[in-house]
This record gives C-alpha cells, structure tokens and sequence, in this order.
C-alpha cells in the first residue's frame, strides 16, 4: 500500500472501471436538474435516478462517476469531530440491468487489493444477513477468508427508502488497527468506533417493494456503490480523518496561516480552522454551480456556510474578510477534476467577497447585541432568547437562525424558534406589501385588492390595439391621471404589449389616448396575479383612467425580438443535434439586441462544433421553414415530443412552436415569425461557461449580423494600419512573416539562454558537495524562464553523470510570496547508484508547502512558500544520503 494523493486516487478508480466497461459520467451539478424532491445534490446516485426508474435511457448501461455532493443536516457538529463535513465527493460505479453480484463484489476486491495494495488480512466484508448468494460470491467466488465477513442487520446493510426498488448491501471496511478501538469484546465492523473504517458500499438493488413488507423480484437487477473519495483518501494516506487528507489540508494551512495558528496546537482554534475549511470547500462548490447567497432555499444554505465561516474566522483573530482569498486554494487543489472552478474564478471570489463584506459590515455589532440580550435574558426569561431578538438579528444584521443558536447554546440559552418562524411570515407579508420596485410589483395586490376586471392580450396576432386605460398607478397607489413627466404604471383593457416571460423582454412603444395624451410604454411586466403592467413616463399631455385611445407596440423592437425568439429555438434544436439529446435549455434572454441561451452541456465544445451549431441555424433560415403555433393539452405536447424547460409548471393547455417537419417542438409561451427566412441570419458572438455543467451562447441576428460585419470591418481596418498594408486580405500573409520574425528571435534567445546556461553549469560544480559515489548541489536561480532552468540542468548532466541536484526558480513577478520552480536532477551514474529525482523533488517541496514528482532522471515540483524554500534545500542533501544509504 503506497500512499496516494487524493487527485491521483480519483483518476486511479475511474481509469479502473473505464478498463471495465463502463462511461465516465462527469459530476452534475449541486443544484439537480429535473428533481424537485432534492433542495442539493447529495448522493452519487441522485443524478442518476432518471435512469435507474426508467424517465432516460442512459449512455451506457455502465456508468461511473465522481460526484459533488452537499449535506449539511449535522452542520452544527462540523468542526467541533474531525469526521463531519458538509462536502464531499462520491465515487460510484453503476448498473443499468446489466451486470450484478458476481461482477461487481470481484472487481471492488480486484481494485482494492491490486490497484491500491490494500493488504487483504485488513480488509472486512458485510453482507445482509439474509443475504447468502452475497456470502458465497465474496468467500467461495472472490476468495475472502470467513473469518473477515460478517452479516448484519436490516439497519446497516439493506437499502429501503419507502416503497421502490431496493435491495441488500455489502460494505467493505478498512481495518486501522487495535489501537483505534473501543477495546470491547466483540468489536467488529458494524462497532461505533474508529477502527473499522466502512469506505465503499455496494447496493444491489434486485427488489421491489410495495411499502407492506412484500418484495418482489426486479426483472433487471441494478448495481448502485457509493464510495467517499476523502474516506478512501484517509486510508490511502495513513490520516485519522478527511481534514489531514493533502488537499483539505493544503485549504486548512491556508486559513492557518491567515490567522497565525498551527493545527494539532490548540483545540479551540482546531475547531475553527475545521469548520471555515470544510464550509469554504462547500461555498466555492455551490457558487460555482450558479447558487447565489438569499435568505431561501439554496441561497440560503450557502449563506448560513459562508456566514458561519466568516464568524469562526473572527474567533481565530482574522479581523478582514479573508474567505475569498482562500477560495483560490480550494479552486487550485480541485480545478483539475472540475475545471469549471478555474473558468469562474473571478466570478466565485467575486461573490465570495461581496457576501463576506455584507456580513462584516454588520457582524460586530449583531455579536455586540447578542451579549447584550443573552446577558438581559438570563434574568428576564430563564435563558431562552425571544424569537423577536433573534428575527432581529436575523432582518438587522444577517445573522442566520443557525449562527444565533450556536451562538446561544454555547452560553446556555435556548431560542424561542416558534416565535421566530411567526415573525418571519410577518416579514415576507410586509415584503410583498411594501415591494414598490416598477418590475416586481407585490404592491399591485394591495393597490388592486376588490377591483375585478379582464384584460385581454392581443399581441400574437396584432402590434395595435383600439384599447381603454383601466388604472393609473403612481407611487405604489391608484392615481386617476397621469402628468407630463409622471412616471407610472398602466393597465389597458386591451393590450398587444407582450410582458416579460420565459427569458423575453417587455414590449415597448406608446399609448395615445382619444385626448393626444401620450404615455412611453418603457417596459412591460406581469404581476404576481398575472395582470399585464405597462411601464413608464407620460410624455405629453395628460392620460386619464378610463379613457380611451390606441396601444401601439414598437413594431422595429418586437420583430427584432422574435427574431431571435425563433432562434433561440433553432440554436436549441442545432445544439441537440450537434451534442446530444441530454442538452436542455437552462435559462434564457432574448430581446431587440440579440439571443443570451444557456443550455447544459459539460465540457465547453470545441470551435468546430460550434461553428458547426452555427452552419446548422443558418441552413435552417435559408430552408424558410414555417413556424406554426398552436395550442394543446399539455400531456399530449410531451408525448408528441415538445421540448419542456426543467422545473417549469405549465397550465393544462399550452402553447406548441412547432418549426419545419420535425425540426423543433418547445411549449412557448412568447412570440415568434412566421417563417425562419424572417430572420435573415444568424451569428455567435461568444460561447463560454456559466457554471459546472451549464454553458451559455450568445449570438444575434437579422440587424445584428449586418452591425457586426460591420463593427468587424471597422476592427479589421483598424489592424491593418500599423501594419501598413491596404487591405484585410492581406493580413494572413503578414502576420505568418511577422510570426516567423518573432520563432527565429525567439530561436536566438534561446541560443543564448543555452550559452548562459553553459556559464551557469561552470560555476555551479565548483561549489557541488561529494556524497558517496556522487557530486550533489542546489542552487537558486535567475534565468529567463522554466526551458532555461531544465538548459542548465542538461548542461549539468551531460557534464557529469555523477552529478544531481535541485535547481530553484523564484517567480521573478513575486519572488516573497510567488510559487518557485523546482527542478530535480540526476546523472545516469547517479541514478545507478540510487538518486531518485522524482522522490526527491516531492520530499523537498512537501517542505516548502509545495508538491511535485516525476522521473528518476529528472522531475519538477512547487514550493507554494518561497519562505522555507532555502531550508528545503538545505535538507535536499540528507534526503539524498537516505536514498544513497549513507
């Protein structure tokens, strides 16, 4: 058993199970798709449950994944145990009706005691109790000794969720050793104490069960295991728990070194560097997957996670905010295996740091006032904090219900939560009444409360309407006219102003009424009742409720509008074809300037692809295919196939654009052209990510192609002058001579970096040590880059194969606190002898806080604190005589 970095260990268990058969599935996001039953994803198998009941067919009947998950029932208890965290990661590999037992228990063994080396004696096997065709394969089939399996119970080895598929489990465990156990006669997996580590479960879901106790068979039994990456990790790593595991640890000694504290010293600011490095593993996840800090749902979530780690910060004596720097370690030890964190860098630490700053401003004072209530209530109510105080907090000082309880119970204190849920109901009731914003309109309840009145929506069919002014609202209340320059908000009898929906912009245009008044109809909106609210100024004269005159949309506006409405529905279309059915629409804006479409998909597609899509929307234009819409119960719309947005309620009648013969279907409730020709063409601007598995197009069309071209020529024009040529055409040429200007420049430098290196080698051998058989030196360098450094190291080699060393480069940007470059080195002689660069890179840089590997005969490597980078170097040389045995 060789230890393994938690990175590595990932790869090792998916290039495993790919040899096997089966598809890697890349994480889905935290934020589940199509499952209202799940606030957050937390399960390997959550994503999956589409397949496994049979709503998709999957890509493959194997599947294997690595999922983020989210649990935060015992977020209380992170920190103050080592073995509770709210994030982590589940490997798994899963069977749609394909393989069973007899595969699945061969290959767990298989990729555990030969790919890991995990020593078979300290391995354990649980089994149902029931279970004989389980015991049998492990011990008869397998070749696990009886004496290491054990049969337990309905609680621990049979999964069972209500009425459903479920079925049997076996769990395998990893043996720490007599030392971590509870010393009790008996002790053995299923026991509550630390020696038996359960590290991979494997559910064979070959039931039905109807909820009474009766099971039934599965005609196609499944395979669902689950396997905790950072449980795995601890075991591969020879650590007590997942904050020691390397990259928890590397996030931990961040926040350590913020607040000048050493983990293992103090067990109070143990506690709090637990807590702020599992909490800000978990935010930098769920905002890059799109969650933003709220008071609901899973806005809410990630508020109480950051907030409470910003408050165990303070208590490590970190006075600034200081999470968004550390979500940069987290982004750095993961954007391999979720690349997309590095893509929204910006963004996550952006909110990170917004959010935290919110909550500082504010988080003195609220502690401030809470010591004053606790030390006011122990006389007044007996220790129980009254649900106003703590909605107080809560409304005045973003203290989250969990912080305050925390807080309290720490000094004794019970809340009065009852009372506190009641004040926030009388919050969110204020909030709708007071909400006067022109977009939101809560207030439209109250202002309207006891008319009733119908309007009436013309706008599929007609950008004008003969129309009467049913209300007139200025100022959040009802007002019987409008005068120039009033702003206000109408409501019309008649209307064809389309009102934002389904990531559609407001109509715009104007109101004349019988008397010349005329009204800028600014945007249009839809109230929480639905009424269509017509938004704006009074730009002459006077409008009077109840008078009569036209609504006139802005014709140029609205079409350009449709325009790109219809192609946003050709984009879907082209992008399902181009990429795959699994691509579904997750949020859109279309308006007179162009078509913002994000669609899930994830990994970026190349630019062939893309231009790919492209092609396809515009062969989809020139066909002139004709848009139809028509109205249909909405079952009978899924069944013949129209596309629905995830998570979208829909009325019992819906409205179907159907476009050409089967080129696309989607329930829409916007406008559209009657033709694709209509919308001339069709261009991306951009593609880029806008969180783990969501991906965003942004393109235009008719008018906007012609002022792209056109902005493009202008750029196009603009390139050519410096480089005095006449025409665009002409630039390809001069750019490929000016590129080979720059390789053959580029060429000399190099030359001479040789010859510097050549110099270098000469003065470095002078000062090389004699261990052994072998010349051993360091050095810190200042060279023009990394192939200068690896020059030098070439010239040393070839000079001596006796020779090997570590060369050091600082980061010439920020020599003090910049990542330096390690380079490890040995001679074919030295490598004979038993200098192994590979191992002495890592060893060195683990002591600089960084890590690094490689060949025997040469490998690279990081220090992350140039501080200790001499030190580390000083100790390459004993690190060598171990290797040499000297």
């Amino acid at each position: 058993m060789e230890w393994m970095g938690l990175n590595d260990l990932r790869e090792r268990v998916h290039f495993f199970l790919e040899q096997q058969g089966h598809i890697r599935l890349p994480s889905a996001p935290l934020v589940p798709r199509g499952d209202a039953s799940l606030l957050l994803v937390n399960s390997g198998m959550a994503p999956l449950k589409k397949y496994f009941m049979g709503l998709e067919t999957p890509p493959r009947k194997r599947a294997a994944s690595c999922q983020k998950c989210i649990r935060t029932p015992d977020i209380e208890r992170v920190g103050k145990t080592s073995r509770h965290g709210t994030f982590f990661e589940m490997l798994g590999n899963f069977s749609f009706g394909d393989y069973f037992k007899r595969e699945a228990a061969p290959w767990a063994w298989e990729f555990i005691t030969r790919e890991l080396k995990l020593p078979a004696d300290r391995i354990w096997v649980s089994v149902f109790y029931e279970d004989d065709e389980a015991y049998d394969i492990w011990t008869k089939e397998v070749g696990v000794s009886p004496d290491r399996m054990v049969r337990l119970g309905r609680e621990d080895n049979f999964w069972e969720i209500g009425a459903g598929p479920c079925g049997p489990c076996s769990e395998l465990y990893f043996d720490r050793g007599e030392e971590y156990g509870c010393g009790e006669e008996g002790c053995a997996p299923g026991c509550d104490c630390d020696r038996y580590v359960e590290f991979w479960n494997l559910v064979f879901t070959q039931f039905n069960s109807d909820g009474q106790g009766n099971y039934t068979p599965l005609e196609h039994p499944n395979i669902d295991t689950g396997m905790g990456l950072e449980r795995l990790a601890c075991v591969m790593q020879g650590v007590d728990n997942l904050f020691e595991v390397d990259t928890v640890r590397k996030i931990m000694q961040h926040v350590a070194s913020l607040a000048g504290v050493t983990y293992g010293e103090n067990e109070r600011s143990d506690v709090a560097l637990r807590v702020v490095t599992d909490h800000i593993r978990s935010t930098v996840f769920l905002v890059g997957d799109g969650v933003a800090p709220s008071n609901e749902r899973r806005g809410y979530v990630l508020r109480r996670l950051l907030r409470r780690a910003a408050r165990f910060g303070k208590l490590l004596g970190i006075k600034k905010p200081f999470l968004y720097n550390v979500c940069d370690t987290v982004i750095e030890e993961n954007r391999v295996a979720y690349p997309e964190l590095y893509e929204n860098a910006s963004y996550i630490r952006e909110v990170i740091r917004q959010e935290e700053e919110r909550f500082d401003r504010t988080i003195n004072q609220g502690m401030d006032m809470l010591s004053a209530i606790l030390g006011s209530h122990e006389t007044k109510t007996g220790k129980i904090v009254s649900g106003e105080d703590a909605f107080k907090l809560y409304d005045t000082f973003g203290f989250p219900l969990d912080l305050t309880r925390e807080i309290a119970k720490d000094a004794g204190f019970e809340i009065d939560e009852e009372s506190f849920l009641a004040q926030m109901r009388e919050q969110r009731k204020r909030a709708r009444d007071a909400r006067l914003s022109q977009g939101g309109l809560g207030w439209e309840e109250d202002v309207l409360a006891g008319e009733e009145f119908e309007e009436v929506f013309v706008g599929y069919d007609s950008l004008s309407a003969k129309t009467q002014i049913l209300y007139i609202i200025k100022e959040g209340a009802m007002a019987q006219e409008a005068e120039e320059g009033d702003k206000a908000t109408v409501i019309l009898e008649t209307t064809p102003f389309y009102a934002e929906s389904g990531g559609q912009a407001g109509d715009r245009g104007r109101i004349t009424t019988d008397s010349g008044g005329v009204f800028l109809v600014e945007d249009t909106k839809k109230s929480p009742t639905g009424h269509i609210l017509h938004i704006g100024t009074q730009l002459t004269g006077v409008i009077k409720a109840g008078e009569g005159g036209k609504a006139a949309v802005d014709q140029g506006l609205r079409r350009a509008t449709m325009r790109n409405h219809t192609a946003a529905h050709l984009l879907q279309a082209a992008l399902r074809e181009a990429l795959g059915d699994h691509v579904h629409q997750a949020g859109q804006l279309v308006n007179e300037e162009g078509c913002r479409f994000d669609f899930t998909h994830f990994a970026a597609p190349d630019q062939e692809t893309v231009k790919r899509v492209e092609d396809s929307v515009n062969g989809m234009i020139l066909d002139a295919l004709g848009v139809t819409v028509t109205e249909k119960p909405v079952e009978e719309a899924k069944r013949e196939g129209a596309l629905a947005l995830f998570g979208d309620k829909y009325s019992d009648i819906v409205r179907v654009c159907e476009i050409g013969e089967g080129r696309s279907a989607e329930l829409c409730g916007g406008t559209h052209v009657k033709n694709t020709a209509e919308i001339g063409l069709f261009k991306i601007l951009r593609e880029s990510s806008v969180a783990a598995g969501v991906r965003r197009i942004e393109a235009v069309t008719g008018e906007g192609v012609l002022s792209f071209l056109a902005e493009r020529e202008s750029f196009l024009q603009a390139a050519c002058e410096p480089l005095k040529i006449s025409s665009p055409a002409e630039l390809p040429a001069r750019v490929a001579a000016l590129s080979a200007q720059l390789k053959a420049s580029q060429r000399q430098l190099d030359e001479q970096s040789k010859k510097l290196a050549r110099l270098e080698t000469g003065d470095l051998t002078r000062d090389a040590l004699e261990i052994g058989p072998i010349k051993f030196l360091t050095a810190i360098l200042s060279l023009e880059g990394v192939d200068a450094l690896k020059a030098t190291a070439d010239e040393l080699k070839a000079l001596s194969p006796d020779i090997a060393g570590i060369l050091a480069l600082p980061d010439k940007a920020d020599p003090l606190k910049g990542k330096a470059t390690l380079l490890a080195f040995a001679g074919k002689n030295a490598v004979a002898a038993g200098v192994n660069a590979g191992k002495l890179v890592q060893e060195a840089a683990r002591r600089a806080g960084g890590s690094g590997g490689g060949r025997p005969d040469n490998a690279m490597g990081g220090a992350g604190e140039p501080e200790k980078l001499e030190e580390a170097l000083r100790a390459a040389a004993d690190i060598v005589k171990l290797q040499l045995g000297i």
